[in-house]
């Protein structure tokens, strides 16, 4: 049994096709399939089920698979360490995080983390927060940037930020004129959410059993520029982060955004990591360049919409 073998078997299960974890292997598929029966020979027991269109894995299979990932990962982690030993900035970060705060939190970052690490390779691999912590556990993603809370004593957690969100209605909505809001002004109030699988579904659910507010029945988005399309065509309204309504998204005139007084609702952001990873301590500087955001970035006293919905009213009242 040897490393490389282990490799073959971790992209059997991924692939879960002989074809396919074989190109992803960069070998043919009658080498993988050689030594994928060799294994099941030394082991002593079936690992997979083959039929004619598709590959499963044996119990026995799938619990060897799970033990040959982490082995793949430790090993890959102890090359890592001893790169970093080297050139603790050089290298491969494999970071993950979730779609709602992606687009619009790496465009501030990623350019101050190419200026302060300009040898760092920065993987970004954008899923849901479930994918995400299962990736960061079987070790196939180094660290990850994840909304609060989060309840796992193998990570490291290092709070970054707290991220305001801001209700956005269509203009047409008697909401639309206020200058700020506070919770109680959503009870019996319907909004627009996510499909189930979003933390920011999970955390817009919070806000709403806070305020007394439900969920629009009918309808649900699969992101969050969907939801923004369904306010500007006068379906409804929603809560949105104030990064997704910043620069360099463009606004919308149908989409007016109103702040919420103090203590205005938020999602608490954080950089995660496995307590035993080999890259820790460069791990906490990286965290530093997500912390260290342009300054009023996460202010939501000024936005287009708004001056733009204020002007009338003050003409009008002159």
């Amino acid at each position: 049994m040897n490393l490389r073998d282990l490799k073959y078997l971790v992209s059997l299960a991924d692939h879960k096709h002989f074809g396919r974890a074989a190109a992803a292997c960069f070998i043919s598929q009658p080498t993988l399939s050689t030594q994928i029966k060799k294994l099941e020979d030394e082991l002593g027991v079936a690992l997979v089920e083959r039929a004619p269109r598709r590959v499963m894995l044996t119990p026995a299979g799938r619990d060897a698979a799970e033990r040959a990932r982490r082995i793949v990962a430790d090993v890959e982690e102890m090359k890592e360490a001893a790169r970093r030993s080297q050139n603790p900035e050089a290298g491969t970060v494999r970071l993950g995080i979730f779609p709602t705060l992606g687009p619009y939190l790496l465009p501030h970052v990623v350019p101050r983390i190419r200026e302060r690490f300009p040898q760092l390779e920065l993987l970004l691999i954008e899923e849901k927060t479930e994918v995400i912590l299962r990736q960061l556990r079987e070790g196939r993603l180094d660290a990850g940037v994840l909304a609060l809370p989060l309840h796992d004593d193998q990570l490291h957690l290092e709070f970054l930020f707290e991220e305001p969100f801001m209700l956005a209605v269509p203009g047409a909505h008697p909401l639309a004129n206020a200058r700020s809001l506070t919770m109680q002004d959503l009870a019996h109030e319907s909004l627009l959410l996510l499909e189930d699988g979003h933390c920011l579904r999970d955390q817009a659910l919070d806000v709403c059993h806070m305020a007394g507010a439900g969920e629009k029945n009918g309808f649900r988005a699969t992101s969050l520029e969907t939801l923004r399309q369904m306010v500007a065509a006068n379906v409804g309204m929603t809560l949105l982060p104030v990064l997704s309504v910043k620069p360099p998204v463009s606004s919308s005139p149908d989409v007016h955004l109103v702040a919420f007084r103090a203590p205005e609702p938020n999602r608490r952001i954080a950089m995660v990591w496995r307590r035993s990873s080999a890259m820790s301590d460069f791990l906490g500087k990286l965290s530093l360049a997500f912390r260290e955001l342009p300054a009023g970035l996460l202010s939501t006293d000024t936005f287009p919409e708004r001056i733009a919905a204020e002007r009338p009213r003050a003409t009008a009242a002159d």
